[in-house]
């Protein structure tokens, strides 16, 4: 059973279950401010589940790739959407400031 830890939580899940549904499950903070409220809902089009993962998860799909390729998001940078990932085996994830969870620096 693979271990999320997210901001000094441990939250432990099924193999294969997505990251933001585990996240949200769990009362984990993974919006910034009001994107808590303004958010795609997990479709991938909006970008405000951004997060660094360290650890196992699922290659980014189509839709992860696409909407990192738009601001304030870029490919070069090491984010995912939490909303498309797949949790695979032990994770440390990771979340920046900015309404999107931009990371400001590479």
């Amino acid at each position: 059973m693979p271990m999320v830890e997210f901001q000094g939580k441990k939250i432990h899940c099924q193999v294969g279950d997505n990251l933001r549904q585990v996240l949200l499950k769990n009362d984990a903070p993974l919006y910034n401010g009001k994107a808590k409220y303004i958010n795609c809902m997990g479709i991938g089009s909006c970008g405000t589940c951004a997060v660094q993962i360290l650890g196992e998860v699922n290659s980014p799909n189509w839709k992860d790739k696409a909407r990192r390729f738009l601001w304030p998001h870029s490919p070069e940078k090491d984010l995912r959407l939490a909303c498309q990932t797949k949790v695979l085996g032990d994770i440390k994830v990771i979340k920046y400031a900015g309404f999107w969870g931009e990371k400001t620096h590479f």
